[in-house]
C-alpha cells in the first residue's frame, strides 16, 4: 500500500480488504525491492502481481497454479499514478508474472471517480480474484462468504453518501472550550 493511501483509513478499500482476509499481509511503502517479508513470500510461494498487461494470466479463464508451492497474489493499493510508482521502484514486484481478470462488473464506488468505468476498487478486484480462485478450487470459499465480502464497502459508501447529502445531521459535534 502506498503511504498516501495508508493514511486514508476510513475510506480505503485496501484496509477493508486486508481486514476481510485472514491470510493477508499489509505492507506500506514505495520500494519493496529489499523488503525481507515480501521477498520471503516471493521465494516460498508461486507469486503473481495483480496488474493488467498483455502478458497477464487471465484468472477468469486460466488456472493459475503451475507449481506445488502455495499461491500468493500481490495487490498494490493506491491511485493509478502511485501504483505505477510502486511498480517502477519495486524491482522484485516487476519481475513477478502478472495476473488479471475479465469481468463485466462496474464499480460500486460511487463516491470516488475511477479512471475508467470498468476499473474496480481494491476490494472489488479482490472479490473477482476470490471468485476465480474458488471456481478453480484453489480456495474453498462459500457463496455466503463471497456474497457478504463487500458488505463493509457498501456500508462505507452509504455512510459517506449520507454525509454528502446532509453533512450537518451526521457530523460529530464537539464542544468548543476557550
Amino acid at each position: 500500500m502506498h503511504p498516501k493511501e495508508f493514511k486514508k483509513v476510513k475510506n480505503n478499500t485496501g484496509h477493508f480488504t486486508h481486514q476481510s482476509l485472514l491470510n493477508s499481509e499489509l505492507f506500506v511503502g514505495i520500494d519493496f525491492t529489499k523488503h525481507a517479508r515480501v521477498n520471503e513470500i516471493i521465494q516460498t510461494h508461486q507469486s503473481y502481481i495483480l496488474f493488467p498487461s498483455q502478458e497477464a494470466v487471465d484468472i477468469s479463464s486460466t488456472y493459475p497454479k503451475t507449481a506445488d508451492k502455495p499461491l500468493a497474489v500481490f495487490l498494490i493499493d493506491s491511485t493509478w499514478a502511485c501504483t505505477k510508482s510502486i511498480f517502477y521502484h519495486s524491482k522484485n514486484l516487476q519481475k513477478l508474472p502478472h495476473m488479471s481478470f475479465t469481468t463485466d462488473k462496474i464499480s460500486a464506488y460511487e463516491i470516488k471517480e475511477q479512471p475508467q468505468q470498468n476499473y474496480l476498487s481494491t476490494i472489488e478486484s479482490t472479490l473477482v480474484v476470490l471468485e476465480a480462485l474458488s471456481q478453480h478450487q484453489i480456495e474453498s470459499i462459500t457463496n455466503e462468504q463471497l456474497q457478504s465480502f463487500l458488505d463493509p464497502f457498501y456500508k462505507m459508501i452509504a455512510y459517506q453518501k449520507a454525509l454528502i447529502s446532509n453533512p450537518k445531521s451526521n457530523a460529530v459535534r464537539f464542544k468548543r472550550y476557550s
